[in-house]
């Protein structure tokens, strides 16, 4: 998808993803166009984080890495490096750790022949800002997210120190776009939970409002469904550049091929009417308590719709069992299969018989289901998920909620009614088919997107060669 590159050497840059599964294969798939349009790349890692960079750096093996140890923090067990590995918990301290990285980057940067021209950088990595500075090269910030995500915890961090807006029950904000108004219920936990004492919170606000100081913001969204929350946003950089560049996984797909058992699940489908199956999956890092295992089981079983549920991250109990009640699978085996391991979840959104996804909202997700065209049965369980849950309800009209909460377990007989009641609904899939539209058209030639990646491109194109 990458234009031909110019003629003369195109400059360096250092790539830093952010160790969770949702921030590092967009920007990945971003890596792999900047390094087909011909750019000189270095990505920074940590040791266990290496392996996923595999299928880039097979497709591109003149891509460097720079693999620096993890640094050591209290608030972490020995041997985490990644958030799949300990759960949204354990943002904030992975967030702390990787501040100690900036020394070694520093000296690494200082000794190399022919540096970085400028730093792209996850926007959970806001102290790379100030680093940039003492290197003297800009920043790019990837914003792994949607805008409205960002503009709403922006909002958030300008308005945290406030007593009236923690202790409000629900928050207007009736300054962004579409003046959403969210209960605590709906917002990361760090708005119920920051304290102005705790040196950690201090950071991690801090790093924000320097991350939003970049010489450019990158999105991984597109124009037609985000177009106010991108002006917004340029807004709060002070009219900053802004590239919406999404859905990158349209630009390089990081599925893995398929499988057998994944032949079986298409197999599968192929003998069911178009738009007659759910697919269930809650993503790479949630896991289900024993209370919601029973409750969507049962709220499946009363729905009478077909699904697919992809059960390989579910809790796993004492007894070894995973979850699924007894004689669940035998008494809906002709209209339902539980997949216990990885399944080819863009293969599946795409089969002309799945017709809706029940999922936890998370946005690499969210991007799928609308290039899919298929409405979404919203269950947010945690951070950006909350937030995307209730504007594709509420403000994009594409979804329903059938729960939300990590904690929250849905009433099976109203979960059952819910999934029956608007899974043939005209409106919603009027609305999913018509996104669908945008979103192809924006990846297509002459979209948005593809005109937004070649002016990024040519901006970092201009950079000067820095002096170390």
């Amino acid at each position: 998808m990458a234009s031909s590159p110019p003629s003369s050497p195109l400059p360096h840059l250092l790539v830093f993803p952010y160790p969770a599964q949702g921030h590092m294969l967009p920007l990945l798939d971003l890596t792999h166009f900047l390094a087909s349009y011909g750019f000189t790349i270095t990505i920074l890692v940590t040791p266990k984080n290496l392996p996923i960079l595999q299928p880039l750096l097979s497709a591109h093996p003149l891509v460097q890495t720079l693999v620096l140890p993890f640094p050591s923090v209290p608030d972490l067990p020995p041997g985490v490096e990644n958030v799949k590995d300990i759960g949204g918990q354990g943002n904030v301290p992975i967030m702390v750790a990787l501040r100690q990285l900036q020394d070694p980057v520093l000296e690494w940067f200082k000794s190399h022949p022919s540096p970085p021209s400028a730093i792209i950088s996850d926007f959970f990595l806001g102290w790379t800002e100030s680093l940039a500075r003492k290197l003297q090269i800009p920043r790019v910030t990837f914003y792994s997210s949607g805008a409205w995500v960002v503009d709403i915890l922006d909002y958030c961090w300008r308005h945290i120190q406030s007593e009236d807006f923690r202790k409000s029950p629900v928050k207007h904000m009736t300054e962004l776009p579409n003046s959403p108004s969210f209960t605590n219920q709906d917002l990361p936990e760090f708005v119920t939970t920051y304290e102005d004492s705790d040196p950690q919170w201090q950071t991690i606000r801090s790093d924000w409002f320097e991350t939003r100081t970049c010489w450019a913001g990158v999105f991984n969204t597109f124009e037609a469904l985000e177009h106010d929350y991108l002006d917004y946003f340029r807004k709060l950089n002070n009219g900053g550049s802004v590239f919406g560049v999404g859905p990158l996984s349209l630009i390089h797909s990081h599925s893995p091929p398929a499988d057998s058992s994944s032949d079986e699940i298409l197999k599968w489908l192929d003998g069911c009417p178009d738009d007659s199956v759910l697919y269930v999956s809650f993503g790479s890092q949630k896991q289900l308590n024993q209370q919601q295992m029973e409750a969507l089981a049962s709220g499946l079983e009363k729905s009478g719709i077909r699904f697919v549920w992809v059960v390989k991250t579910i809790h796993q109990t004492v007894g070894g069992s995973d979850g699924i009640p007894t004689g669940f699978e035998d008494r809906v085996s002709d209209r339902g299969i539980v997949v216990r391991r990885w399944a080819p979840q863009v293969a599946i959104l795409n089969h002309p018989a799945v017709g809706g996804f029940l999922s936890h909202c998370g946005w690499n997700s969210v991007l799928e289901s609308l290039v899919s065209g298929i409405p979404i049965f919203g269950w947010g369980m945690e951070g950006d998920q909350l937030m995307n849950s209730k504007i594709l309800v509420d403000h994009v009209g594409v979804a329903v909620q059938v729960c939300h909460g990590e904690n929250s377990v849905p009433d099976s007989d109203q979960l059952g009614k819910v999934i029956a009641g608007s899974f043939n609904s005209d409106e919603l899939r009027a609305k999913a088919k018509a996104l669908s539209k945008a979103v192809v058209e924006a990846a297509g030639p002459n979209g948005s997107s593809v005109r937004d990646l070649q002016e990024f491109a040519n901006k970092l194109a201009s950079l000067p060669q820095p002096s170390n």
